[in-house]
């Protein structure tokens, strides 16, 4: 037998033996795709602490539309680039979902084929090569200090009679893996901060001041003013110049001013914001077009002017918030329930009287320390309010006199 002969017959003999092998002892052959199955995805991700940017990517298929929202610690602070920095004031959330990332692990894998990324709901929601508008998950990316990566995932379709489980995927890899875990971080507004706007208990307001008219741009002047007064005292709503009018309404009004939530935010020019926290309102060409594309306009006394009309909210420690009604703002996060109307951007500013802190028994020096601070806070951004909320907010006299 020539040496030739003999490998061939040693070859077909191992094959055999292979293929003997893998039908006596079947969990020895272990098929591609379980190749990793139970194997942590980012081994090297053990510290929460280590993430300083988060990218949540959200698919709207109503839209076809992705939503990029970022989360950044920049100067000391978390703020949200994805919404020109604003403060992120939720610093548990930051934690819980960096943590809730750590050590995933790839449970089971469901599928190595490209064809059922749609199917799990694991397409990458910025992948523009990719023309199916359904089907796309939310991908979660968290870098450290240097942008370097530290996890990425395509967050899919929860797993059908599997509860706890969901479909995900690494960007760029084919395989998807079923996993254990509750990890969902928001790519809305409203989660990342503290949304509550006036922050002010209904039971401490005194009195309302509801203006509604409409701005004669031309002219220069307000015309159909309509002026709404409303005080309570000892719990009971009056209102002046009516002797019965829809309680039920008022109240339901102060509740919305005692949950009142934003939406979403937009930067005021540092020109603007400076005169607001000082309270001398100059006329400058990007003032006006800043105040004019959203809705609000400075008459020639100085005064500020809402094409939606305005209400004025006294309390008991001496602050009085003033909400201006403007334009039509975008959906942001919010989508308007039926009926319910389009999203407002909302002006607010904030005074204080020492005499009515007295008056209810608070104290002068903290009421004005945190009217102050309100000055400030409000000073730098519009603010964009659901359209439910503006439809409880914008009241008329017709609506409270039947």
């Amino acid at each position: 037998m020539n040496q030739a002969v003999r490998t061939s017959l040693y070859a077909a003999a191992a094959a055999a033996a292979a293929i003997t092998a893998a039908m006596v002892e079947p969990e020895r052959a272990t098929p591609g795709i379980l190749s990793d199955q139970g194997e942590v995805f980012y081994p090297a991700f053990r510290d929460p602490q280590a993430v300083r940017y988060i990218e949540v990517v959200d698919y709207d298929e109503s839209t076809a539309t992705a939503r990029p929202f970022q989360v950044a610690f920049e100067k000391g602070r978390w703020v949200l680039p994805s919404h020109s920095n604003y403060p992120v004031d939720i610093g548990d959330r930051l934690n819980k979902s960096a943590g809730a990332l750590i050590d995933l692990k790839k449970d089971l894998a469901a599928s190595d084929s490209l064809q059922d990324h749609g199917r799990f709901g694991v397409i990458d929601p910025m992948d523009a090569k990719v023309a199916q508008l359904t089907g796309r998950g939310k991908r979660v990316t968290l870098r450290d200090a240097r942008k370097e990566v530290l996890a990425d995932f395509i967050l899919g379709k929860p797993v059908e009679n599997k509860p706890g489980y969901r479909y995900i995927r690494v960007p760029g890899a084919k395989r998807v893996y079923s996993v254990q875990t509750s990890a969902d971080p928001s790519a809305r507004f409203a989660d990342w901060v503290n949304s509550g706007l006036v922050r002010v208990a209904s039971a401490n307001i005194r009195r309302i001041v509801i203006r509604n008219y409409s701005l004669n741009e031309q002219l220069g002047r307000l015309e159909n003013l309509e002026q709404i007064q409303l005080s309570r005292e000892n719990g009971q709503w009056k209102m002046a110049g009516a002797e019965s009018f829809q309680e039920n309404a008022v109240k339901t009004m102060a509740a919305t001013l005692d949950g009142l939530r934003i939406v979403d935010v937009k930067p005021k020019p540092p020109s603007l914001a400076e005169d607001l926290r000082s309270g001398r309102m100059q006329l400058t060409l990007e003032t006006a077009m800043s105040l004019r594309q959203r809705g609000f306009f400075i008459a020639p006394n100085g005064m500020l002017l809402a094409n939606e009309g305005e209400m004025h909210v006294e309390t008991d420690n001496g602050i009085s918030y003033g909400l201006r009604f403007g334009e039509i703002a975008g959906s942001g996060d919010a989508k308007p329930a039926a009926g319910a109307g389009e999203n407002r951007f909302l002006l607010v500013t904030a005074t204080f009287d020492a005499g009515r802190a007295q008056k209810y028994g608070d104290d002068p020096a903290q009421g004005e320390r945190v009217a102050k601070e309100l000055v400030n806070r409000f000073a730098d951004w519009y603010y964009v309010i659901s359209g439910a909320d503006f439809s409880k907010l914008r009241l008329r006299r017709s609506d409270l006199v039947k």
